[in-house]
């Protein structure tokens, strides 16, 4: 699914972890332990370091007004943080306006690398995987 991380010890990697009331209707697959289980099992086989695990939990992703997503933006802005890892897109953000906004300018103007494990995308790699169309349609189908 991913090209391998060439010099993993260059990332200070942030796991991003979301969960809203909305989401827990979805069932255990999205809980808090769940998604930090995957974003762990995913770090230690590409040998990263995890600089801080931030976690909104109980917090709409209609809004990117989240206590710890607010610390991990200021832990990018001090260049604590150069790498975001979540499970999908849809926990760094349901408004895909501002989703495509840190997605497409904001990481890539501060050096972030962003990877979505479960919709195969990685800002680090040229991939047609990166290209949210496809999160647009699903978000206009959902009403989101």
């Amino acid at each position: 699914m991913y090209l391998e991380i060439s010099n993993p010890m260059d990332y200070h990697v942030a796991l991003y972890i979301r969960l809203s009331k909305e989401d827990e209707n979805e069932g255990p697959s999205e809980s808090v332990n769940n998604q930090k289980s995957l974003l762990e099992e995913f770090v230690q086989q590409h040998r990263l370091s995890v600089y801080d695990t931030y976690v909104d939990d109980g917090v709409s992703g209609t809004t990117f007004d989240r206590p710890d997503f607010k610390r991990m933006v200021a832990d990018i802005e001090a260049k604590k943080v150069n790498m975001v890892i979540t499970k999908d897109l849809s926990r760094l953000g349901r408004d895909y306006i501002m989703t495509g906004h840190y997605m497409e300018r904001y990481f890539p103007e501060h050096q972030v690398r962003y990877i979505s494990l479960l919709d195969g995308i990685d800002t680090g790699v040229d991939s047609t995987a990166n290209d949210i169309t496809p999160f647009r349609a699903i978000m206009k189908n959902t009403g989101c």
